[in-house]
């Protein structure tokens, strides 16, 4: 197999070694070579087209965002933006997959030996994600990427808690493309839409900036969640990055709890959490939606939530931007309907009338 070849831009010579590091690590990933600014990065793109492209935000000559534009309009190559998660660097992220960025990762920090670790799990499975996005077509062929833990370590399977009252509540889980998916999902969802939790794979910051982006433009109220948030309708909760979002439910009232943990399916939120909460505490009364990404984060979950009785949609190949997490559930027998992105709010509004 071809070694998927990748130019690394950053200014800072300490963080273009790290990344060399990790991503040198990797047997399927080779470093063609790296740039201390966007100019350099110029030069080197007329003698050779990388994979994949990984690029810091503020650089000194022109900046990351100027230079992806750039490139998108005149050579467009699979780009995942490393920067750092200073606050004033959030709306840039925010900005960058707006300009066509596949993925934003959080810089790794040079520090402890854990952080590195889970830095390099991200950064190599974006850089592959990355590697089978065609930023024109938005087009992907799918990877398996087999987990490297399950969803035992945050909440250990069980028998589902009976559930005694019918309202019905919303679950979604995203990863690559999946910033501008739920942003289709979400602006056709009604004012009084069924209750909506959410996982989308995201570093630490990101989510804010992208929840209260979506919250400016959809007709429902969308926030990152904290821990204790109430499930309302009319309302759609995103999990923080870094931390993993369970449901749970005190009554008749759902909400949600955020914490803590290792890497689920090489994930921080995980899908497979969220979803195996909802079978636990949510049963026949959730209607869930897996959406593009890579990998198979959620499969597992998903098909828990099928066997207890939950409605359960994948999106389909054609409207995704990587197949992988809905290819990966629908192997599971775990999904009750296949259908394209435009239709899957219709559809879960409808389910959950």
């Amino acid at each position: 197999m071809r070694k998927i070849r990748v130019l690394i831009v950053d200014d800072s010579a300490v963080v273009r070694q790290t990344l060399v590091d990790i991503l040198s690590s990797d047997p399927q990933i080779e470093v063609m070579g790296t740039a201390v600014d966007p100019y350099v990065a110029a030069e080197k793109l007329k003698k050779e087209v990388p994979d994949v492209i990984t690029l810091d935000i503020e650089m000194p000559r022109m900046d990351g965002l100027t230079f992806l534009q750039k490139l998108m309009k005149q050579r467009p190559v699979p780009v995942v933006i490393c920067s750092s998660v200073a606050e004033k660097g959030t709306a840039n992220a925010m900005k960058a997959l707006e300009f066509g960025a596949v993925e934003v990762i959080q810089k790794p920090k040079i520090g402890t030996k854990k952080f590195l670790e889970e830095s390099s799990i991200r950064l190599i499975d974006k850089v592959k994600a990355a590697a089978h996005v065609r930023p024109k077509s938005l087009k992907a062929a799918p990877m398996k990427i087999s987990p490297k833990l399950d969803a035992d370590v945050i909440l250990p399977k069980g028998k589902p808690v009976p559930v005694s009252v019918t309202e019905k509540i919303c679950l979604v889980g995203a990863s690559t493309g999946g910033t501008e998916a739920l942003r289709v999902f979400l602006e056709a969802q009604p004012p009084d839409c069924p209750p909506i939790a959410i996982v989308q794979h995201m570093p630490e910051h990101f989510t804010l900036a992208f929840s209260n982006r979506l919250n400016s433009i959809c007709r429902i109220h969308v926030k990152e969640a904290a821990n204790g948030d109430q499930l309302m309708r009319g309302q759609a909760l995103i999990a923080p990055g870094d931390k993993h979002m369970l449901l749970k439910r005190t009554g008749s009232k759902y909400y949600v709890e955020v914490k803590a943990g290792p890497l689920v399916s090489r994930h921080r939120p995980s899908v497979d959490v969220l979803f195996r909460s909802g079978a636990r505490y949510g049963g026949k009364n959730v209607v869930a939606a897996i959406m593009t990404g890579m990998g198979d984060d959620g499969a597992k979950g998903i098909k828990e939530l099928f066997d207890v009785g939950a409605y359960t949609i994948a999106q389909d190949e054609a409207s995704c931007v990587v197949f992988g997490m809905p290819q990966e559930a629908i192997k599971t027998g775990g999904i009750k309907k296949i259908m394209s992105l435009s239709s899957i709010a219709g559809e879960i509004v409808r389910a959950c009338g």
